[in-house]
């Protein structure tokens, strides 16, 4: 599984835009083939900073996704929004945790 987060600047002012336009595609994300899980986060102290975290089967599910039509109108209509290029990391998830780690030392 490939766990992709994406960090989103947006103007101060096209804060409530985004939030609209998330909730209008949020269902064709999660609906696309190999999305297993999206959620949307805002940061606490800076209000125009959010995450998205999805969950892809795999990157070639992620990468049909981004290649996709739906994903290039939904892209167009966000990015006039930033106020800062976003970054993206894609990443996957370790099953053994610290503290599991430090009792078996």
């Amino acid at each position: 599984m490939l766990i992709r987060i994406v960090k989103l600047t947006f103007q101060e002012d096209k804060i409530l835009d985004f939030l609209e336009l998330f909730e209008k595609s949020r269902n064709g994300i999660v609906a696309f083939e190999g999305c297993q899980f999206v959620e949307l986060y805002q940061d606490k102290t800076h209000s125009n900073i959010f995450f998205t975290y999805s969950h892809w089967l795999s990157d070639t599910y992620l990468e049909a996704y981004r290649n996709s039509s739906f994903f290039k109108t939904v892209w167009a209509d966000t990015k006039v929004l930033f106020s800062e290029r976003p970054e993206a990391w894609s990443v996957t998830k370790h099953s053994v945790t610290f503290a599991d780690e430090m009792k078996q030392s």
